[in-house]
């Protein structure tokens, strides 16, 4: 018996034994990215309901899809990009004998292991000279009309002839996760009776897209005097210099959390957030994906592509006359974010608070 979804294979029957389709998707390299992928991986499931759909992904966001019911599981991926690093990623994706392979980096060496993965069917975007190595590509589309990155990964969907769904981004976290956040945060005293505002003062991208850290201690005072806010500051293990300049500007000493915590113990603590203000940041999408209020603050980049995808949310963004640059250091006097005061980002912030 066979199962057939649109005009490909999703499962067979070998005697009594029902043997399902495998699909491998090679996710992101970026957290934020990861996550405005999820509604492209949900209306893939849904396109393939009987299929296996598995995530090959890098170390740094793997976790993120752990907790999605359509993903049957993760693979990592070695943090070598040589062809070492690509040989060893084919041999693993190998061996779990994939019918079809979805790729959402636009990379040539995505698509090249793939292809060493000796998977049947390969499908992405024709992109970076990858032709060759894919069965089935989808055309760019015109890159002068920018669109939000989560339609661009359904646009990859729609280009390969599936249906998609109305986008909502959702990242589940599970109870017991949302009970060891919860403790962590019983354990430095957090008094839930009062907002909980946590600031995400660094960017992975670089220094341009980062709001001056003097000014995140002028907007923590403004919480803490007004609305007698617990301020907390999260980043990753490179981040944990600039959380420490903002502590030792304030009186009040904030949280710190800078480095402490993994993906997913960070969305657990996300998820208690009665405010999330952070730059253009792939965290700033776990909070929006959570539906916890985002202030985002944007520079050196567009928010039509990779701001906030849902409410509730709020974008403070200064048109300058060199932006939008995408550069990752600016050149010039950083204007594009030093022109965005402490107190309107507060006034952005408060009115979710009520």
């Amino acid at each position: 018996m066979l199962t057939v979804s649109g005009n490909f294979l999703t499962s067979f029957s070998f005697g009594n034994k029902i043997i399902k389709m495998k699909i491998v998707v090679r996710a992101p390299n970026w957290i934020g990215d990861s996550v405005l992928s999820l509604p492209c991986l949900e209306s893939l499931s849904k396109n393939f309901p009987t299929a296996q759909i598995w995530i090959s992904a890098k170390e740094w966001v793997k976790d993120l899809f752990i907790s999605c019911d359509f993903i049957e599981g993760v693979i990592p991926l070695p943090d070598q990009n040589d062809f070492i690093g690509l040989r060893n990623s084919a041999k693993k994706i190998k061996g779990f004998h994939f019918d079809i392979g979805l790729l959402l980096p636009n990379s040539f060496s995505s698509a090249l292991v793939f292809y060493l993965a000796k998977i049947p069917q390969r499908w992405g975007y024709q992109s970076d000279g990858r032709g060759l190595l894919l069965t089935k590509g989808v055309a760019l589309k015109n890159q002068d009309n920018i669109i939000h990155q989560v339609h661009y990964y359904l646009d990859l969907i729609k280009g390969l002839g599936f249906q998609t769904n109305p986008p909502e981004i959702n990242l589940p976290i599970s109870e017991e996760e949302k009970k060891k956040a919860k403790e962590f945060l019983q354990a430095l005293n957090v008094d839930f009776k009062k907002p909980l505002i946590v600031f995400n003062p660094g960017a992975a991208y670089g220094p341009s897209k980062r709001w001056p850290a003097q000014k995140y201690a002028e907007l923590a005072l403004l919480f803490q005097e007004r609305k007698e806010a617990i301020v907390l500051i999260i980043g990753s293990s490179d981040e944990v210099e600039v959380a420490e300049f903002i502590s030792s500007l304030l009186t009040k000493k904030p949280l710190n959390l800078a480095g402490k915590t993994n993906l997913r113990l960070l969305a657990g603590l996300i998820s208690y957030a009665s405010l999330y203000v952070s730059n253009d940041s792939g965290t700033m999408h776990i909070a929006n994906a959570l539906k916890i209020p985002v202030v985002a603050l944007f520079g050196p980049t567009v928010p039509r592509q990779t701001g906030p995808f849902q409410q509730p949310a709020t974008v403070i963004k200064k048109e300058v006359p060199c932006g939008p640059c995408n550069y990752r250091e600016c050149p010039f006097d950083h204007r594009c974010m030093t022109k965005i005061y402490p107190e309107e980002v507060y006034e952005a912030g408060q009115k979710f608070l009520g």
